[in-house]
């Protein structure tokens, strides 16, 4: 595989699973030096980076709960103290109502609770990280974030209000941070994934609805569910140079899902 990121340095949230693993090994596999993070799966975090290494890249693992900031401004400020830069961040950490770690409830049965427990790492986690990763890649005049939003954003789907609110946060500061970074070598994108299989928000909702897979691959004009890895070539290639003139971005990534089509 070409080493298109070599002497790079890749941050990547929620990377412990899912996408977020996809991220950080497709980075490795390209050259780039990855810096694992996740809050709470300490144990599958360090392997990934093990995993990484034991492929023959360079990866560290750093715990960071995205929604307090002196734990992010303290993340970026280890990468570089180990790297010497920043210069690709995939903000991938993010919650969202699975029915195992949060409920899926009408916006009628809400409680304050839930709804900060989504939207805090959710937009806040992402603000956050981009307001330091940004401020790092000033200094080198260079850099490329992808945040991770949801054709939730697009589509509407019962009992999951405060996902939805979320994910159309993350689109729109997106955008403007992509606006006020357009001069300064810095570009900010988004991918929006449709239903993506080997996630923990499909492994969860799965294990107590098992026909939850079917159902929404039904709705995918290609009729099946997205892959990890399928998010994680976005992403990768929304940071390479080939994708040089691209900024401000949501991109859907989800088999057809969100475009209007007439009939079968």
């Amino acid at each position: 595989m070409e080493r298109i990121f070599d002497g790079r340095v890749a941050l990547v949230t929620g990377a412990a699973t899912g996408i977020g693993k996809s991220i950080a090994h497709l980075f490795a596999s390209k050259g780039a030096k990855v810096v694992v993070s996740t809050r709470k799966n300490v144990t599958d975090g360090e392997a990934v980076a093990e995993e990484i290494r034991k492929a023959g890249g360079e990866a560290t693992f750093i715990r960071c709960d995205v929604a307090i900031e002196s734990e992010v401004e303290e993340l970026v400020s280890k990468t570089v103290e180990r790297y010497g830069r920043l210069d690709y961040a995939a903000n991938n950490a993010g919650v969202g109502p699975d029915g195992k770690r949060l409920p899926i409830v009408p916006i009628a049965e809400y409680t304050e609770e839930l709804w900060d427990a989504i939207m805090d790492p959710n937009v806040k986690g992402c603000m956050f990280c981009m307001k330091h990763e940004i401020r790092q890649m000033m200094k080198q005049g260079y850099g490329s974030i992808v945040n991770t939003s949801s054709v939730a954003h697009l589509v509407s789907n019962p009992g999951f209000a405060a996902y939805g609110a979320s994910k159309s946060g993350v689109c729109k500061i997106t955008q403007i941070a992509a606006a006020e970074c357009a001069t300064l070598g810095i570009r900010v994108n988004s991918i929006m994934p449709g239903p993506t299989k080997d996630t923990l928000l499909f492994d969860n909702i799965t294990a107590t609805d098992p026909d939850f897979g079917d159902v929404f691959a039904q709705v995918v004009p290609m009729k099946r569910m997205g892959l990890p890895l399928e998010m994680a070539e976005t992403v990768v290639w929304l940071c390479s140079d080939a994708a040089s003139f691209i900024t401000g971005h949501n991109v859907p990534v989800d088999g057809g899902m969100t475009m209007n089509v007439i009939g079968d």
